[in-house]
């Protein structure tokens, strides 16, 4: 893609979000898109948050950490989207899901930065010694496309995210096993899904050190405060209005959103 092709795709997926109507797949407006131009067109979209919005970085969200997601995806490893300020919601104020096209909640152990983190070469030791603490956490996403989309689409589209709501209860890092921490998900009060925290790359801090791996190669580190959704821990749920989410965490307490 070239500059002008960047710039256009980022200001149509910045018009979609905002007018909360779908767009066409940039893989099929522009054929040519490869995921070093998806990335591109993320970071334009980025830059049109920050210029037009105001929006406040607050941290990065890892998707597609499972093989499965990878497989369906046609793809072997993650991807990454930016999160700010707006997209935050506190867990006792209702989502509202006019205000987004198609939503959908994942659950996800969340990472409070502590330290500066930057690639290459970032272990997961040296992630949870970055880090300030975990938290239970909801990313709600939203592809802002009209059909299924493929590994560039999502990537340009800022990862898919919308918003993200974390629990109350921060607990050290190194006090808790993520790879076996049990995860209950509920929906309207029945449990939907179990998971457990080494259902994301073996380990959770594995894929955030991933992250602070790939977003070096763009000048980017992980930063003192940031909050890294980690990839979720079981499928993606649709949200509609009257809907409530909990996720149970052992030892990481619980998360809870309401849509209306």
């Amino acid at each position: 893609m070239n500059q002008e092709q960047i710039k256009q795709a980022a200001q149509m997926l910045y018009d979609a979000e905002k007018n909360c109507k779908p767009i066409d797949l940039l893989s099929k407006q522009f054929p040519g898109i490869d995921p070093e131009g998806a990335y591109a067109v993320q970071l334009e979209y980025v830059r049109l948050r920050r210029e037009k919005d105001g929006a406040i970085d607050i941290g990065k969200k890892i998707g597609l950490t499972s093989k499965a997601m990878q497989k369906f995806a046609g793809v072997d490893e993650p991807d990454y989207g930016h999160l700010f300020s707006d997209m935050y919601v506190e867990m006792d104020v209702p989502i509202e899901v006019g205000k987004m096209l198609a939503p959908k909640i994942e659950t996800e152990i969340a990472f409070i930065m502590k330290k500066e983190l930057q690639g290459p070469g970032v272990k997961a030791t040296d992630v949870l010694e970055a880090t300030a603490g975990i938290i239970a956490s909801f990313e709600i996403i939203d592809s802002r496309y009209n059909e299924q989309i493929k590994f560039e689409d999502t990537v340009a589209d800022n990862g898919s995210s919308a918003r993200l709501v974390v629990g109350t209860q921060i607990v050290d890092v190194k006090s808790v096993d993520m790879r076996h921490m049990g995860i209950v998900i509920e929906k309207n009060g029945e449990i939907i899904d179990s998971a457990a925290g080494g259902a994301v790359m073996g380990n959770p801090a594995v894929a955030v050190a991933w992250l602070a791996n790939k977003v070096a190669a763009y000048g980017v580190k992980l930063m003192p405060g940031d909050i890294v959704l980690s990839g979720s821990v079981a499928a993606a749920y649709p949200a509609a209005p009257g809907d409530v989410f909990r996720a149970t965490f052992d030892g990481l307490g619980a998360v809870q959103a309401k849509f209306v």
